[in-house]
């Protein structure tokens, strides 16, 4: 309830508040009320088109709950059984438990990449990424998980980790790497080394970012082999667990074939080597569990102080976020369900829209979420010109004013965004190309933190304007059955069918290859994009205020960052 000062309380009971009273009391009221009105909800829940889109989300969702159990599982019993029993070793997901203060609030990256593979199903890639808190400080976590193929890499988990490291430079978080790894997937190495977007790469961003003053920080817990020795070895600290992690370029088998020499792995590459003779590692742990304890004491020499608590006062949403499992099976989101996504997003429902009667197809404004104020941006199918435009200006004014960027993807049906497309004159499709030029462009340059959900589908030139993969958001994530198409031009012409030919029956028809996946998903949807990495995971539509007020948090961590840039990174030796 708003208290009233005496002497305006006094005049409204003694009902003596005159036109001179007035001003006061509405500038003292605005001054205390929050800002921005209340979005009023333009959602009727009843109507049988959401009952609907209920079910359908209801059967979406089971189809994520499914794949994720499928990813957390690992490397399945006989992996953890062979990983726990004969390499007694912890399993990833009980190392991140002593590694972190409070492993539910793990912000987990990329889970469902490596399903659907043409080279076969690889859970989670075979390694763990995500952000969670040591020491009240926000760090991005790799860790290599031993179950899945002995921690083998393949191409889709150097496309993980390069991500994850992504992640890692764009919000100056500091990187821990949990390194257990047999090296790289021979039988296709020529994908995992030779390009600059392959396995090099993640030996090279080390250096780059400790040179930013990113820290960078390791954990050796099993096989560092081949290409995999340099991970340890590039980061600034480095921890070694005796008897079980080793660090070498070639194995007790090459150099018994090599040489005619045997030796152990302990002796070759162990513990005792790299802390008293190499150098390659700084601290000796006896256990896993004390190897923690050195990564944790570590990351508190980092001299970044944590991160306030989030205010108390901030208001909750003022429309119920479950609704959004509803709306994110509807066929098309338009612009009046846009209010509705971002009413159960924001703080209070509470949303002040900028340039709402200029430009039909794009809804921009401000909003708070958690307390902090954040730029809004929706669009509801193709962007006209004076759309690009008004996105555009929106943008500069947000990097003007250091406000972080929510974009939420929305083109609609494809259908419905290549009809209205197609009903635009060539004048206005020139025009409106110019439009989206000016606010790809905006987006492209500004430094202040970009997070993009597809809540509605992505299709041509909408991955461009608003955020997509290729506009390096800060974090990217899509609600379950949303579709990204990326092409300009029509589909191509399938091939004709060749003439029979006389010789045609005698040969015999070629043998069906088995795939080894046991996943098939549909090219360019949600589950497609994310078993590629190509996005940083699908979450469940209710938990978006979660997934994004968190990501907001990370991302203001850099601002306490205290380490300075220089030319070089910490050299080891």
């Amino acid at each position: 309830m708003i208290m009233i000062s005496k002497s305006l309380s006094s005049a409204l009971i003694t009902k003596q508040l005159s036109w001179q009273t007035f001003p006061s009391l509405v500038r003292w009221m605005s001054a205390v009320a929050r800002p921005f009105p209340v979005i009023q909800d333009p959602l009727d829940l009843s109507c049988p088109q959401l009952a609907e889109s209920r079910r359908r989300a209801e059967e979406q969702l089971a189809q994520l709950d499914q794949l994720n159990k499928v990813a957390l599982g690992g490397g399945g019993e006989k992996g953890i059984a062979l990983h726990v029993k004969r390499n007694r070793k912890m399993l990833v997901r009980d190392k991140l438990k002593l590694l972190l203060d409070d492993d539910a609030d793990f912000l987990e990256l990329s889970l469902l990449a490596g399903l659907g593979m043409e080279y076969g199903d690889v859970p989670a890639a075979g390694v763990i990424c995500g952000i969670g808190k040591v020491h009240g400080r926000y760090c991005v976590v790799g860790a290599s998980d031993g179950t899945v193929k002995s921690g083998t890499f393949y191409p889709i988990t150097v496309t993980k980790n390069l991500r994850t490291q992504n992640i890692g430079a764009m919000n100056r978080l500091p990187c821990i790497y949990l390194v257990d790894s047999a090296g790289g997937f021979l039988p296709l190495q020529s994908d995992l080394f030779a390009d600059k977007n392959h396995g090099g790469r993640g030996f090279y961003n080390p250096a780059v970012m400790s040179a930013a003053g990113i820290p960078q920080l390791a954990l050796v817990c099993g096989s560092c082999t081949a290409g995999g020795a340099y991970q340890p070895s590039m980061c600034e600290d480095a921890a070694i667990v005796t008897r079980i992690g080793t660090i070498f370029l070639g194995g007790p088998p090459l150099v018994k074939a090599a040489t005619g020499e045997e030796i152990s792995a302990e002796d070759l590459g162990g513990a005792q080597v790299h802390c008293s003779v190499s150098g390659v590692t700084d601290y000796f742990a006896t256990t896993e569990e004390e190897g923690f304890e050195i990564l944790r004491d570590t990351v508190a020499t980092l001299n970044i102080p944590p991160l306030p608590p989030v205010s108390p006062e901030s208001e909750k949403p003022a429309l119920n976020p479950e609704d959004l499992n509803a709306l994110c099976s509807l066929e098309v989101i338009d612009r009046s369900k846009m209010y509705a996504v971002i009413g159960r997003v924001v703080d209070g429902g509470r949303f002040r829209e900028f340039k709402q009667q200029y430009g039909k197809n794009l809804t921009t404004g401000y909003a708070l979420i958690e307390g902090k104020c954040v730029g809004i941006i929706g669009n509801a199918g193709p962007l006209t010109y004076q759309d690009g435009l008004k996105g555009s200006h929106f943008v500069q004014i947000c990097q003007q004013r250091h406000l972080p960027i929510v974009f939420l993807q929305n083109s609609g049906p494809l259908k419905s965004h290549q009809a209205q497309m197609a009903s635009m004159s060539v004048e206005e499709i020139n025009q409106a190309m110019k439009g989206r030029a000016a606010m790809m462009a905006a987006v492209s340059c500004v430094t202040v933190p970009k997070i993009t959900i597809n809540v509605g589908n992505c299709h041509e030139d909408d991955n461009y304007t608003m955020c997509g993969p290729s506009f390096s958001p800060n974090f990217i994530f899509s609600w379950p059955g949303t579709v990204v198409t990326h092409t300009l031009n029509p589909p191509p012409i399938p091939p004709q069918p060749k003439p029979a030919s006389p010789d045609a029956e005698k040969k015999e028809p070629a043998k069906k290859r088995k795939p080894l996946s046991a996943f098939n998903f549909p090219m360019g949807s949600a589950f497609h994009q994310a078993s590629r990495s190509v996005i940083d995971g699908i979450i469940v539509p209710a938990e978006t205020r979660q997934v994004v007020a968190k990501c907001l948090r990370i991302c203001r961590q850099q601002e306490k960052m205290i380490n300075n840039s220089k030319d070089f990174p910490v050299f080891r030796l």
